[in-house]
């Protein structure tokens, strides 16, 4: 889903017009990028944290040049998702997986040939 998918679904759900939504959407993402360069985790209950994580020195492989190579620690960003959304997101595919076993038993049962 891209950022105008987001306003648009926004939008329609809120009423609101879609500049509207879309300066929101925009002050938001500004709002996290400031807290991130701060070095300031942004938690959002129920959805998940913005968090900064810190990645250790490490030897690489060109292999190409077939040389070594030292990758110096660094910061990134990252996304943790909170438990209740990665319940609500296992849930979902479980029941999609379901579905999709009972319709193939089904297809089995009535001796249709099935090719997997």
């Amino acid at each position: 889903m891209t950022k105008a998918e987001i306003v648009n679904e926004v939008a329609k759900s809120t009423g609101l017009e879609k500049t509207t939504v879309s300066t929101v959407v925009e002050a938001f993402m500004d709002s996290v990028k400031a807290s991130l360069s701060k070095n300031e985790p942004v938690y959002l209950r129920g959805f998940g944290s913005f968090i900064i994580k810190h990645r250790a020195e490490k030897a690489a492989r060109n292999i190409t040049k077939n040389t070594t190579m030292t990758i110096p620690a660094h910061d990134i960003p990252a996304f943790k998702p909170a438990k209740v959304f990665i319940g609500t997101i296992k849930k979902y595919f479980n029941t999609i997986q379901s579905l999709c076993l009972a319709d193939k038993r089904e297809r089995d049962i009535s001796g249709q040939r099935t090719h997997v």
